[in-house]
């Protein structure tokens, strides 16, 4: 295994409504905000439509910072069966362009990526982006919400970077 630092990570947080990013730069320990922000679809359009917005914002942000290495979210059982395919769709589109952009992947659920920020499984949503700021050292909480849970799976995938020869 390689430690040629630093290393770029792209987290994200999949979504069809808001598709949440995150890059940071690991230089040995230290981590270091790049970019966030969140891609938008809007409701009235259909979901291929909206799934090709995301495919093109997830290829310029590839394109932009040339990430080492990307984290992504797992899909969680939810309740809402519509909710839940309509992410799995667009988390598939996400998938799809990390792995065309040859790009290792590390995959996180939910409970890893909140132990992994907070050291605890039922951290809230709060919890977590106040953890975000401080490891970041950032002067406020990223906006939008799923912008601070992609830099939080950013942040987890930084810890797992070493598994990959890169």
């Amino acid at each position: 295994m390689t430690n040629n630092y630093p290393k770029v990570i792209l987290g994200i947080d999949p979504g069809l409504a808001d598709t949440g990013y995150g890059v940071i730069l690991k230089e040995n320990n230290d981590l270091k905000l790049l970019d966030y922000g969140s891609i938008k679809t809007k409701k009235g359009l259909g979901i291929a439509r909206r799934l090709v917005i995301i495919e093109k914002e997830i290829k310029a942000l590839i394109k932009k910072h040339k990430p080492d290495i990307a984290g992504i979210e797992e899909l969680f059982f939810c309740r809402n069966v519509t909710t839940a395919m309509a992410v799995g769709q667009a988390r598939g589109v996400v998938m799809l362009n990390l792995e065309k952009s040859n790009l290792p992947i590390i995959e996180l659920t939910p409970l890893q990526v909140k132990q992994g920020i907070t050291g605890y499984g039922k951290a809230d949503k709060k919890q977590i982006q106040f953890m975000v700021k401080a490891v970041l050292k950032l002067d406020s909480i990223p906006k939008p919400d799923d912008a601070a849970d992609a830099l939080a799976i950013a942040i987890c995938a930084s810890n797992n970077i070493n598994l990959f020869e890169i």
